[in-house]
């Protein structure tokens, strides 16, 4: 007979898109049924090159360095702030009577190589994400990042799908 899973800590990767409340309610339900540490990430994609190359044109190397530096940590602190509200709201919106331990983790990188990272980095049993609305060929289907999860992970991933709130 095999074991069941021993699922302590669950990694919820959000964008804050159109799917997110139904996939943190998930989420939350699956730490609250295995009694698990649930950590909440953002990962906030690096200016691209065009953006790099119109700063840097403008401006000298080291004040387009700084400037990006200094945006990248507003950017991230004001997204560490915006998924603790969230967070909170989305709990009190539950009505429970407990809620997991949590962990708000912001971070930078392509979203589904950060998502792989941090869950090995905090050791994390299950990751959660949610599909994507947008697709190449324009239908709704599994989106690029949570295939990516998919296909790379060593511990299982949930996808939930596109739902209409």
């Amino acid at each position: 007979m095999v074991p069941a899973p021993i699922i302590q800590t669950i990694l919820y990767a959000t964008d804050l898109g159109k799917n997110a409340r139904a996939v943190f309610r998930l989420a939350v339900s699956m730490a609250r049924h295995y009694d698990a540490r649930l950590l909440i990430l953002n990962v906030v994609e690096p200016l691209g090159t065009t953006g790099s190359t119109i700063i840097a044109n403008y401006l000298s190397g080291e004040t387009a360095e700084k400037i990006n530096r200094d945006a990248a940590h507003d950017i991230l602190h004001h997204m560490k702030e915006r998924l603790a509200r969230y967070s909170k709201e989305e709990m009190d919106a539950f009505g429970l009577d407990w809620a997991p331990p949590t962990d708000i983790l912001v971070a930078t990188g392509i979203p589904s190589e950060v998502i792989l990272q941090i869950a090995k980095r905090y050791e994390a049993d299950m990751i959660v994400v949610g599909t994507s609305s947008r697709s190449f060929l324009g239908s709704a289907m599994m989106g690029s990042t949570a295939r990516r999860v998919s296909r790379h992970s060593t511990i299982p991933v949930l996808v939930v799908p596109i739902t209409e709130e």
